[in-house]
């Protein structure tokens, strides 16, 4: 019987699997370490330079071969841009490391870091699409939590945007995000000063 997952439509790549157990093999300080290069990797694109030398620096400090390491990351970085696109909760990402084969332990600490960093990697990719592609349309709509596994969810207000976008050619793409109530002000707050920079510099 073959696994479900979040962050592809079938299944995932065989090297997938063989990435994530070489993940295994790290003990909780480079795992921790290793997944911290990641999260800085998808949070500030614009020191993918530098972080990457902190992956070579790595690598040398714990004696692992640079190549292999690199391939390891991207993987995990390709899991995480799907994650991202597809708008997957940290549950949704916590589950598909398990079925990839991390144990629960350590795919417990992915989960505690997409769900402090959620905010800012939805706005990250929000940013980048908005960036890279012209805005044709945006749909929005609020709902509240009427049943979850996790009790303290319950009740909660969030909002679901549709975001379309024209990626050239004629070519329509829609990107999907879901932010709780006070992540979306946060958010409306940023893309408002980025509206104000733009106007004052143009």
């Amino acid at each position: 019987m073959s696994l479900h997952f979040h962050f592809v439509a079938d299944q995932p790549p065989d090297g997938y699997f063989k990435d994530v157990e070489s993940l295994k093999k790290f003990n909780d300080d480079q795992l921790h370490r290793f997944l911290n290069i990641a999260f800085n990797f998808l949070l500030e694109p614009g020191n993918s330079t530098k972080i990457l030398g902190n992956l070579g620096d790595f690598a040398g400090e714990q004696g692992l071969g640079a190549a292999p390491l690199k391939n390891l990351f991207k993987s995990i970085i390709s899991i995480f841009h799907s994650s991202i696109r597809r708008n997957l909760s940290a549950a949704q990402v916590k589950e598909d490391f398990i079925n990839l084969g991390l144990p629960e332990g350590k795919a417990e600490y992915i989960f505690n870091q997409w769900q402090t960093n959620l905010l800012a990697l939805s706005r990250v990719a929000a940013g980048q699409t908005l960036v890279i592609n012209q805005l044709v349309d945006m749909e929005w709509k609020f709902g509240v939590t009427a049943a979850s596994s996790e009790l303290n969810t319950v009740g909660n207000t969030f909002i679901q945007m549709k975001l379309v976008v024209n990626k050239g050619g004629s070519k329509l793409e829609n990107v999907y995000m879901e932010l709780s109530l006070p992540e979306f002000y946060s958010f409306l707050h940023e893309m408002e000063r980025a509206k104000a920079s733009l106007e004052h510099f143009s």
